[in-house]
């Protein structure tokens, strides 16, 4: 890794971060302090430091009150108690939940199965339904599933329902999104201080809405279908602050394998991890989902991170339910906090067969790789497709190997087609992509990030070797068992792409 540390130091390090007067009850100034390291993880760019736990002060005008963290505020809140701890297990009234054609035909069928065939749901306006992972392909099974969802629709009168019946052209489906952790925001249904749950292990990707988000089963989903409840253990909270300046040359991407690969594939097992520090105030909203996104790929039950200006801004024009922030209390107990320097971080990969398998970027220099994807929940987003067309824009080159580019969302595949990349003289990234020889840009959806039916577009039919900007690189992830899956920034697989062997970004970015 790189060759500079951060030293521990006696001073304590504060910081920060604003909020709006007249929040909730919950809401308290969001700012800690970190103590002396215990153990440098990671020299020159993390420490990380067991806190010490806060003491119980009396209040003045009630009950002995305890500091909470954001995950056990939101938590309490929707438990209707005044307090939470770690380990405490609580009932929670869930504000939205979500599904998929994957998940939904089995979640509705515990549903009927444990409430009654002609049972109805808890409460239609708080489901939402978005067909996205086997979408665009001819098996029966996958397009059965699309068709149980809307016949349940239909019975139920679900509102938020983003059908598709034109596979063969997807702009004819006006209601059809995409990928359903994207749609999501996009659509508004993620706001802060609420409980959003889906049938997807990423569903945590909304946590960068400083909301509890976390995936759930099938029986699980068939329960809140019928209660709008759900039996959840409060989590205990690691911290992760990331300070200094972003560097030219990574994203967000390049943080969270960062992060995955201090702690480990299983570092943060049923723990919320909570993002905080000037790098992360400075991120977009696209890039804070990145970040929490892959937090279950260390074993995280939920990331979060607080809500700030560029929230709010964000949600202006998506929803106009009223929602209230919470933030962690100054003397809140974390069971670890790890502090990163994000200046000094350099551009990462997971190699094969694991997201913790990291490496610099420029030390895999020598792998020659086959193919190239662009897309999914983590990096199929407009500013990832914006972030690979400036790569391709400064070599002014063509691609060496077939890269395949797959939106997010109708709305990312739209942005793709319309808004200008800064810097181009006003060309979109389907004509810079166009100029450096990519596939054209694919119907939107999941695509072959999880593989799919065999007809998927970009499926790795063949034991090849890509770099992807996509979460998971397992063995058959993307198809074939034999397939070797790289995963990178949008920035290192389009300079990839251009190489034909992983390359560090910085090459085109000097």
């Amino acid at each position: 890794m790189a060759s500079s540390a951060i030293a521990p130091t006696s001073t304590p390090f504060t910081s920060k971060f604003q909020k709006d007067e007249g929040l909730s009850a919950f809401s308290s100034q969001p700012s800690f302090s970190i103590q002396n390291s215990k153990k440098t993880v990671s020299r020159k760019i993390v420490s990380v430091v067991a806190p010490q736990q806060s003491e119980r002060r009396p209040s003045t005008t009630g009950p002995v009150k305890t500091a909470m963290t954001m995950t056990e505020k939101i938590l309490a809140r929707a438990s209707e108690k005044p307090q939470l701890s770690p380990g405490e297990n609580v009932w929670v009234n869930v504000d939205i939940l979500m599904t998929h054609d994957i998940c939904g035909p089995a979640s509705f069928g515990i549903f009927k199965r444990e409430f009654g065939q002609n049972a109805k749901v808890w409460d239609r306006e708080k489901i939402v339904i978005i067909p996205d992972h086997y979408i665009f392909t001819n098996d029966e099974r996958a397009n059965r599933n699309v068709d149980i969802l809307r016949e349940l629709c239909l019975e139920q009168n679900i509102k938020y329902f983003y059908d598709i019946t034109d596979l063969g052209n997807f702009k004819a489906n006006l209601d059809y999104k995409g990928v359903c952790h994207v749609a999501l925001a996009q659509e508004g249904h993620c706001r802060p201080g609420e409980i959003l749950l889906g049938t997807d292990s990423h569903t945590c990707t909304a946590g960068a809405f400083g909301q509890f988000a976390t995936g759930i089963g099938n029986t699980d989903a068939g329960f809140v279908l019928g209660t709008g409840k759900l039996l959840l253990k409060v989590p205990p909270t690691l911290r992760f602050v990331m300070d200094g300046e972003m560097p030219n040359y990574l994203l967000a991407k390049d943080l969270i394998l960062q992060i995955i690969g201090e702690i480990s594939l299983s570092g943060a097992t049923y723990k919320s991890m909570e993002f905080v520090g000037t790098t992360v105030e400075s991120l977009t909203m696209e890039e804070r989902m990145t970040l929490c996104n892959m937090v279950v790929e260390a074993g995280g039950k939920n990331g979060v991170i607080p809500a700030d200006r560029t929230t709010y801004k964000y949600l202006e024009d998506k929803t106009s339910v009223p929602y209230e922030p919470v933030y962690s209390d100054e003397q809140a107990r974390f069971l670890s906090e790890y502090r990163f320097d994000v200046s000094k971080l350099e551009p990462l990969v997971a190699k094969p067969y694991s997201p913790e398998n990291r490496s610099l970027a420029r030390e895999c220099k020598d792998v020659k790789i086959d193919r190239v994807y662009i897309g999914s929940c983590t990096g199929g987003k407009t500013e990832d497709f914006m972030a690979a067309a400036k790569i391709f824009m400064a070599s002014g080159k063509k691609v060496k190997v077939p890269t395949f580019l797959v939106p997010a969302t109708q709305k990312v595949w739209m942005d793709i087609y319309s808004l200008p990349v800064p810097g181009s003289g006003g060309k979109t990234c389907s004509q810079i992509f166009e100029e450096a020889g990519c596939d054209t840009p694919a119907s939107p959806s999941c695509g072959a990030c999880m593989g799919g039916p065999r007809d998927t577009h970009a499926r790795m039919n063949e034991p090849q070797v890509c770099v992807s900007t996509t979460n998971r690189n397992f063995p058959g992830r993307m198809g074939h068992k034999e397939g070797q899956i790289y995963l990178a920034s949008p920035y290192t697989a389009a300079a990839s792409a251009l190489t034909g062997f992983v390359t560090d970004p910085r090459e085109f970015l000097q």
